[in-house]
């Protein structure tokens, strides 16, 4: 006689698209077509590279303006972008270093799937990805591949 099953289910996993270590991105609301992004599941929060950051009120309501350089290495490609804030926090980068930054809610689109979320506005002329996508974004979204780049989007080339 087999054994008898003493395995009782806890809980039941849907499958998660995979995506890379970095992926192509956009933030239709913000007019970001493209933007790469890197994975970040060590970060709790996204953030995006800002500069230029012009806080407004309008109707009672706070709001920002700022600019942003979407593509690596590119600094002629500028957007002008306007969200409303939502709170303003210290945060603490791997660095250690703590700085007071914005945060927006905005739509991200990734692999097909659009929904909002919680981003940092940062100064990150110097980092090599204007946008990370922290693990809050992602939770029960997707899985990621470190070993992996682009798995969901591609640009296209000439």
């Amino acid at each position: 006689m087999p054994p008898k099953n003493d395995i009782i289910i806890i809980k039941q996993f849907k499958t998660h698209p995979t995506i890379g270590w970095r992926e192509w991105v956009s933030l239709p609301e913000l007019h970001i077509n493209r933007i790469k992004a890197k994975i970040d599941t060590g970060a709790r929060t996204s953030a995006l590279h800002a500069f230029s950051l012009r806080p407004f009120t309008e109707q009672g309501e706070s709001k920002i303006r700022f600019d942003i350089h979407p593509l690596q290495h590119n600094t002629t490609h500028v957007i002008t972008c306007t969200a409303t804030v939502v709170d303003k926090r210290l945060v603490t980068d791997s660095g250690g270093h703590t700085e007071e930054r914005f945060v927006i809610h905005t739509p991200v689109t990734i692999a097909g799937q659009t929904w909002s979320i919680e981003i940092t506005l940062t100064e990150r002329e110097n980092m090599l990805f204007r946008m990370l996508l922290g693990r809050s974004a992602l939770r029960k979204r997707f899985k990621v591949n470190p070993a992996r780049s682009f798995v969901t989007t591609r640009i296209k080339t000439k």
